[in-house]
């Protein structure tokens, strides 16, 4: 079992009925599935909003595409097997699609955290089950003693954050010695990256309440789509990627499914664009030099491709 503390005082926790208690009487109540540690309306709202709307729409379980499970073991490089017994922590879970990954393949405990109220979708994909433990936390407050967990994830999270090298940092200290800690993000190559319909227009979407951006994309998502193919058919996709608002259909979302389902994937990942409070994309070498900086050894970073979508990973093992 991991040691729980109370992230503000770093003092044990113990778990009563309603929740959480430390010695002074500080309890974090059990609401929906999760211990909740934060409020909801902190800057990752955004996600809260879209996960609890869209979450079943990257759940290998209902989607029947594995697109979950090939890119979990395509980037951790984990056996199944060994990971049985062992203490995993997963920062940043969404609705859960990662969660039910480690609970359907392998026989390890799971610690998995998120900073907004999509722990409650999380909880109704993957809950309740004897293995799995929600917390709603800041990466930089984890409520968890230093040095406990087999191994740590972070996917699709780090460029969401304030802090890019001190949620690095809040991963590692997690670890074990010895312990892997592996994490993703979106990769920068140069000034270009940012010539982007995406980084062009945040500015102004990430301001709009979810509600109205919500609104606005699933409007127009039809004529966008259209405009995208139309773009891709002439041989302009990257000129469509870069600077129509609309997700990389053909770059990131899966071949051979329905139009509907298209339409889903399009409108959720088009409203991840637009949304988060923050979007800094990293350099592999700079998330490198962060993980040997803050105690990680055999560290290797890279770019691993699978079913078409494209993840700059960095890990490494605790010294």
């Amino acid at each position: 079992m991991i040691k729980l503390v109370n992230p503000f005082n770093k003092k044990p926790l113990q778990i009563i009925e309603s929740g959480l208690v430390d010695e002074d009487g500080n309890i974090f109540p059990s609401l929906k599935g999760a211990y909740r540690f934060v409020e909801d309306g902190n800057y990752a709202g955004n996600f809260g909003y879209q996960w609890n709307k869209f979450a079943t729409t990257q759940l290998d379980r209902t989607t029947n595409m594995k697109l979950s499970e090939r890119r979990f073991f395509a980037q951790t490089g984990w056996n199944k097997e060994n990971l049985a017994g062992q203490n995993i922590l997963e920062v940043g879970s969404g609705a859960g699609r990662f969660t039910q990954i480690v609970l359907d393949y392998t026989k390890a405990n799971l610690y998995s955290v998120d900073y907004s109220n999509a722990v409650e979708a999380n909880f109704i994909n993957n809950g309740p089950n004897t293995r799995l433990y929600l917390f709603q936390a800041s990466i930089y407050d984890l409520p968890f003693g230093p040095e406990g967990f087999d191994k740590v994830f972070c996917f699709g999270v780090l460029q969401h954050t304030p802090n890019v090298e001190a949620s690095v940092k809040a991963l590692i200290n997690m670890a074990k010695k010895g312990a892997e800690v592996i994490v993703d993000f979106y990769p920068i190559n140069g000034w270009w990256t940012k010539m982007h319909a995406k980084y062009l227009l945040r500015p102004f979407t990430k301001k709009m309440s979810h509600e109205v951006l919500f609104r606005k994309i699933n409007h127009n998502a039809d004529r966008l789509i259209k405009l995208y193919r139309f773009f891709a058919s002439i041989g302009l996709r990257k000129i469509a990627t870069r600077f129509i608002p609309v997700c990389d259909i053909d770059g990131t979302l899966p071949k051979n499914i329905s139009k509907e389902t298209l339409r889903e994937m399009v409108v959720l990942d088009t409203f991840d664009m637009f949304s988060p409070e923050y979007d800094q994309p990293q350099k592999i070498e700079t998330v490198v030099a962060w993980f040997k900086k803050h105690g990680m050894t055999d560290v290797w970073g890279g770019i691993i491709y699978e079913d078409g979508f494209r993840s700059a990973v960095v890990k490494g093992r605790k010294r």
